[in-house]
């Protein structure tokens, strides 16, 4: 289960299609409308599996994606308008240039018909499009950005590993099982500006150690670069399985100065995003929950056509409590772009400063079919039958009990009523034969001479 996991996942991809690019760049409120799901069913599996002295073992885990148009709203091959993320992004990381650099820049993108605002297809922003921008850029500064060719911000999730993890095997500490020993070859990262932010804390997030407490489950996360921690909210049942279901807390995406410990994720906007930029190319890049969901709500009052909700929005995690395996699971996170006026880059015009969503995406899992049988039989009907065996042993062995007494006590009672010396008891001659028949007795004696 553990090398290869049998658990279906898949990934759904909301878009949110701008509706008014060109009122944007006047200075409009940003105007938005969710598309899709477009679902992918996921298969991970585990290769380069080491095993290690010290109670550890290493491997790389893959994911492959399919697309499900049974399961989608739509197809890969629809148009969606999005911000150029190459562009927009470009202009802010160039914000600090000269002035006179900027609007040289600004004309070579001119050039190569660069807009604040494309038109591409579903599968085109998933996994890559072909860019001038992006050959320019590598013909310009070599090495700035680690692709060529295509530009997809999905293009290094598929077919693709997630790091190399090291995680411990409980051989010596079962309470240690899971827990991730290493990553990359790091006991921390260097994305952040505090030693606790850059910490590698909890496990990899498939699975935690057996006999969990009700508090806080952490695992890493290599796409948002970072440890999380989810809190426990409610015990419940998954299909018949009891769980723990763990949230986020408010706090995940705090800012520093409404959560004090996150300050090392900053510079900081407003609580309810994080910054990633550090992590990801230096590019004004936020994640946050979908819809802006648990944020500060000025993010949603900036733009039109957000319905934050625990119901769609919230992300959980159902755990066995006795074995630390998820039954159910939803991972959501969304995908920002910042944007604004950048002087000098005449295709940013009159944006006014705004946090864009672009997308968000559940990973999504649960247990089901012949696993969820044997999960359920093993862990669930067995102790509870065996549960009420004992009780059903325990009331059988009263009268069992009770009737050996009475067998126990039975000899001795018939020994005392035989014995002579019996107390309360005293020894009686047999009756004569006059006492017994009285009725067979003559009441007058007999006569002389009568036959």
């Amino acid at each position: 289960m553990w090398k290869d996991i049998p658990v279906p996942f898949y990934l759904s991809v909301h878009f949110f299609e701008v509706l008014n690019p060109k009122q944007i760049l006047q200075g409009a409120k940003p105007v938005l409308s969710q598309r899709g799901p477009y679902v992918y069913r996921e298969y991970r599996y585990k290769t380069n599996i080491t095993f290690h002295d010290n109670d550890t073992v290493s491997y790389l885990e893959y994911r492959n994606l399919f697309f499900q148009p049974h399961l989608s709203n739509g197809t890969e091959d629809e148009y969606i308008v999005v911000p150029n993320i190459m562009l927009m992004g470009a202009a802010v990381m160039m914000e600090k240039l000269p002035k006179v650099v900027k609007i040289f820049l600004s004309e070579i993108l001119s050039t190569m018909n660069q807009e604040a605002f494309m038109n591409r297809t579903v599968g085109e922003i998933m996994w890559g499009y072909e860019d001038s921008l992006i050959n320019a850029i590598n013909a310009i500064v070599p090495g700035l950005i680690p692709f060529k060719g295509k530009f997809g911000l999905f293009a290094g999730f598929n077919n693709s590993n997630s790091g190399l993890f090291t995680v411990n095997t409980g051989m010596k500490n079962i309470s240690q099982v899971h827990m991730v020993d290493s990553w990359n070859g790091l006991k921390k990262v260097n994305y952040w500006r505090s030693s606790q932010c850059n910490m590698i804390n909890g496990t990899a997030g498939e699975m935690w150690p057996p006999f969990m407490s009700p508090t806080s489950l952490e695992f890493y996360s290599p796409d948002a670069c970072r440890s999380m921690t989810l809190v426990y909210e409610q015990s419940g049942k998954f299909k018949g399985v009891p769980t723990y279901r763990f949230v986020a807390p408010k706090t995940l995406f705090a800012n520093g100065t409404d959560y004090p410990p996150n300050e090392g994720f900053c510079p900081c906007l407003q609580s309810g995003i994080q910054n990633v930029s550090s992590c990801r190319l230096n590019a004004p890049m936020f994640i946050s929950h979908p819809h802006f969901y648990n944020a500060d709500p000025s993010l949603v009052e900036a733009v039109e056509g957000l319905n934050p909700s625990k119901e769609q929005h919230g992300l959980f995690l159902d755990v066995h409590p006795m074995t630390g395996i998820p039954m159910n699971c939803s991972i959501k996170l969304q995908l920002n772009l910042y944007i604004r006026e950048v002087s000098g880059i005449s295709q940013t015009k009159n944006i006014k400063p705004v946090v864009l969503p672009l997308l968000w995406f559940a990973e999504s899992g649960s247990i089901e079919g012949s696993v969820l049988k044997q999960f359920y039989t093993n862990l669930v009907l067995l102790p509870s039958v065996l549960d009420y065996l004992q009780y059903i042993l325990l009331g059988l062995s009263v009268p069992l009990i009770m009737a050996a007494a009475v067998l126990m006590a039975m000899p001795k009672r018939m020994d005392a009523e035989k014995s002579p010396s019996a107390p309360g008891r005293q020894s009686q001659a047999p009756p004569s034969s006059s006492e017994s028949t009285p009725l067979l007795q003559d009441t007058d004696p007999p006569e002389a001479g009568r036959c």
